[in-house]
């Protein structure tokens, strides 16, 4: 997103990650809402009181619009209430195939030929929401799951800012993500 000249106002993730440190570096706001305080990855983990904090932290930082990327946690209606429409996610296949944490893993097994990356809204629904573009990659023969999604993310890392992009514009304008970013193509 910097390098491509998004406009970023804060940073958050759920667990410690590079991402914090990139922002620090670049002056960006970065905070940690460690789910490891709401119980971790555990059957006791409170996802509603997870989802309430991260809404708290993003108002409290007049955050209009949310663009997840390797965010591990699902959020409940309380967080998608407060940004309707307004929370994008990059998912590492082609919705609505092979939805959830381990799509690559998925697709190899499925022996498809081809997958992709696609960036959606977010809805309360997992990987469920209106796709706003799509591209395709194709799977090599030698594919293994680690070299499959760093081919994946160097098509993500170049889509998903241009369709922030796009959507902060159309914010400016007044309308809403889902009318205005039509399905783009791999030219």
């Amino acid at each position: 997103m910097f390098d491509a000249g998004v406009s970023v106002a804060l940073v958050a993730s759920d667990r410690p990650c590079r991402a914090l440190e990139v922002a620090t570096n670049a002056r960006i706001e970065a905070v940690l809402i460690d789910r490891a305080d709401f119980g971790g990855f555990t059957k006791v983990f409170d996802r509603e009181a997870y989802s309430a904090e991260l809404t708290r932290t993003l108002a409290d930082h007049d955050i209009d619009l949310v663009a997840m990327a390797g965010f591990g946690t699902i959020v409940t209606a309380t967080f998608h209430s407060a940004y309707p429409g307004r929370v994008l996610n990059t998912h590492p296949s082609l919705l609505p195939a092979f939805k959830g944490w381990h799509a690559v893993r998925a697709a190899l097994e499925a022996g498809v030929s081809e997958t992709g990356c696609t960036v959606h809204v977010a809805t309360v629904e997992l990987d469920d929401g209106p796709i706003l573009a799509q591209r395709r990659v194709a799977v090599l023969a030698d594919d293994t799951e680690e070299t499959l999604h760093e081919r994946i993310k160097e098509v993500e890392r170049r889509l998903y800012p241009l369709v922030v992009g796009r959507v902060m514009a159309s914010l400016d304008e007044g309308f809403e993500p889902v009318s205005v970013a039509g399905t783009l193509e791999e030219s």
